[in-house]
């Protein structure tokens, strides 16, 4: 599952590739973790969100509610489960996340390095998110996540449901049936950088 990924260019830069209008003045970090706020377009303009539906749990020793945890990845054969928490967004709320390249860890456990993953003919691309808001964080957002194929496959076996500029309409604006088509594998060319810095290691 993603749990970092970069976005290069501005907020600005952001909304003129995707020709949509700034909401406020979004000030996100180059490296997004779970927890932090990042660049998304929804209902049409491009905006900052907290990455990660909040979920609270309650201690096992006390009872007393937890931090809430971010859930930053919904996997796409999970979005339509009637008892589950992507539904509502998935039916209502779909969005655009964009992002220069995302990473996985790899390697043996206590010693994981960054493996990178971009499209090659794009500095900037989009893939599939869910959000809503919260009363903890105010608007978040999650990553959509399908089973990985051809390269990505050798590094993770899920990846981001990256999406093609003629598909950005249909996954914000269409039937959700149109929108759950899109949940696939990508089938195009990936660049894939192995790193020898390590997965913990946070900028």
């Amino acid at each position: 599952m993603c749990n970092l990924y970069r976005t290069k260019p501005s907020a600005a830069e952001v909304a003129a590739l995707f020709r949509a209008p700034l909401d406020g003045s979004p000030n996100v970090a180059s490296e997004v973790y779970p927890g932090y706020s990042g660049l998304v377009i929804a209902e049409g303009s491009v905006r900052s969100m907290v990455w990660g539906f909040p979920l609270v749990l309650n201690s096992k020793k006390t009872g007393e509610p937890l931090k809430p945890k971010p859930v930053n990845n919904a996997r796409s054969d999970k979005l339509t489960a009637q008892r589950g928490m992507w539904k509502p967004s998935f039916e209502a709320r779909r969005c655009l996340i964009p992002l220069s390249a995302w990473a996985e860890a790899e390697g043996p456990k206590g010693n994981m390095t960054r493996t990178w993953m971009s499209l090659p003919d794009a500095e900037t691309f989009a893939v599939a998110g869910i959000w809503r808001d919260s009363a903890e964080w105010g608007p978040c957002y999650s990553m959509v996540m399908t089973d990985a194929a051809g390269e990505a496959a050798k590094v993770h076996n899920r990846m981001p449901v990256i999406l093609a500029p003629d598909d950005y309409q249909i996954w914000t604006s269409g039937d959700p049936a149109s929108a759950e088509g899109l949940c696939k594998a990508w089938e195009g060319d990936l660049n894939i950088a192995r790193t020898s810095q390590p997965w913990s290691a946070r900028t």
